[in-house]
């Protein structure tokens, strides 16, 4: 029999069981709201931030860093108010009394990126959103000390457990024009020197005023331009590209004689040995197309090259910047080096008439995500059909690249490739200054109305006719044994004697 007292508690329970339930509901609404409010926080807008007009990025850093016997200085210019003023005045005088000192103009003609001074202008670039594979690691520490490990000990190295997540990465919108036109101007922006401007401090080991000559812009090096979105917490890297002597491309700049010796360097066969009139800037040549791998990947990596510098770049920025998304960008050799410094670290990178610098990542044993096709990287390749340097055709002994002493022998682009085919829609012949960065800029970005559409490059293989072999000195026995050459074919890249690479392109294995 119910009792009228068991009825009262069956409702009392029922009662309280409903606002538990509620006090539940009501809890678990407030975390995912919070959740959502924190997931918004990080990624602004599927649709980009630059639509409400306040993703401004502006020049907030200027990076030196020494390479050679002074690799180890790097000094930084903290871009304030002063130092604006200054070289808006520079570029002024610059500008009134004779353009002809810099091979190109400083800035584009274009009137709706008209100003007064570059370098207090405001960027105005779109986002995306892109699920991209990065290793869960990507911090200096990991990366440099496996891939010095590598080195050292393949074979050890290739058992090594890599962990790969799956993430969304804000990355520029490279379908937006003006984030293009932007980004390749941040990159021109890198050449520009203005002399006895800003005060440059030493961020590196000390050194005296005498030592150093100054340093800062009168010295040789590397330059890396930082620009700042601080609403969105966004940061990019422009990476100087060549200052070439007989090579039109961005002037003549302290860093010639380097930029053409790191040229020579990353997109050559072998140490630029083109023939034996040549002074070859390494000693991995063994005889007639023949090269010691090993010896070229060590090269590579040495301290005083311009590989290294980036690298160290990015960590200062990455310190300063601690929460950031960072991305890169550059012309020619500066894109080539961005693209290099974006698939070490995992960062969206835009470079503009780079060289083929695939060969350059698979000999610095770069990641590549397993299982993931090379164009959804977040590095896009942008360029066109009229400039050898970027379609890989500035090569032969009567080429303008090789009567200017540079080796420029690769064609093959990691990531995606956006190419305006200048030749077909514009009639134009294919020559070493349309490779020019305001060419690109004036004559080609702002001209079309659409921009190029990004796509997977055509099957590549650079250097087909060399052989590699592992280690310098091996026996005629052994050297003959080395000398089948084969492909990879996800990468286009000649593997020649190594059979077996890990997710580093490291060879674990040779025939």
């Amino acid at each position: 029999m119910i009792t009228k007292g068991s009825n009262q508690r069956n409702k009392k329970r029922h009662i309280l069981v409903c606002l538990i339930i509620a006090l539940l509901t009501i809890t678990i609404c407030l975390l995912v709201r919070k959740e959502s409010d924190s997931l918004f926080r990080i990624f602004p807008s599927e649709k980009g931030f630059s639509g409400n007009g306040n993703a401004k990025f502006k020049l907030k850093q200027i990076h030196r860093h020494g390479v050679g016997s002074k690799h180890e200085w790097h000094q930084k210019l903290e871009v304030d108010a002063d130092f604006v003023e200054q070289a808006g005045l520079l570029y002024e005088r610059q500008v009134r009394i004779n353009q002809k000192t810099y091979d190109e103009p400083l800035w584009t003609n274009h009137h709706e990126f008209a100003t007064e001074n570059p370098f207090a202008y405001e960027f105005d670039i779109s986002d995306d959103l892109l699920d991209m594979k990065r290793m869960a690691d990507r911090s200096p520490e990991f990366i440099e000390g496996y891939s010095e490990f590598a080195l050292s000990s393949p074979e050890m190295a290739a058992k090594v457990q890599i962990d790969w997540i799956d993430e969304k990465v804000i990355v520029p919108n490279i379908t937006d024009k003006k984030t293009e036109v932007s980004l390749a101007l941040m990159s021109s922006n890198a050449y520009v020197r203005i002399p006895h401007t800003g005060d440059w401090r030493n961020i590196s080991r000390p050194w005296n005023r005498s030592e150093s000559g100054g340093f800062g812009w009168n010295d040789d090096g590397l330059r890396g331009h930082v620009f700042a979105n601080e609403k969105d917490n966004i940061v990019i890297i422009s990476i100087k590209g060549t200052s070439a002597q007989g090579l039109p491309g961005s002037g003549v700049d302290e860093t010639t004689v380097n930029d053409k010796i790191n040229d020579n360097l990353l997109f050559s066969c072998c140490c630029a040995r083109v023939s034996y009139l040549w002074t070859t800037v390494c000693d991995c040549y063994t005889k007639s197309y023949t090269c010691d791998e090993a010896c070229l990947e060590k090269e590579l990596r040495k301290k005083d090259y311009y590989y290294s510098a980036t690298l160290d770049i990015y960590k200062h920025v990455r310190k300063d910047y601690p929460n950031a998304t960072i991305w890169a960008t550059g012309h020619s050799l500066g894109g080539a080096l961005a693209s290099l410094l974006g698939r070490t670290y995992g960062l969206p990178t835009v470079s503009f008439e780079a060289p083929g610098e695939l060969l350059a990542a698979k000999r610095l044993h770069l990641p590549f995500p397993p299982g993931l096709p090379s164009y959804l990287e977040g590095i896009w390749q942008v360029g066109h059909t009229a400039d050898p340097i970027f379609m890989g055709t500035c090569n032969g002994a009567s080429s303008s690249c090789s009567v200017a002493g540079y080796a420029m022998e690769t064609s093959c682009h990691t990531g995606r490739v956006c190419v305006y085919d200048v030749v077909k829609d514009k009639g134009w012949h294919v020559n070493l200054l349309n490779h020019r960065i305001h060419t690109v800029i004036d004559d080609i970005l702002n001209q079309y109305e659409e921009v190029a559409t990004c796509v997977e490059p055509d099957p590549c293989i650079d250097c087909y006719n060399w052989k590699y072999i592992p280690e310098k000195g091996a026996s005629s026995t052994k050297s003959s044994s080395m000398t089948k050459t084969t492909t990879h074919t996800s990468t286009g890249t000649p593997t020649s004697s190594c059979v077996a690479r890990n997710w580093f392109g490291l060879c674990t294995r040779y025939e």
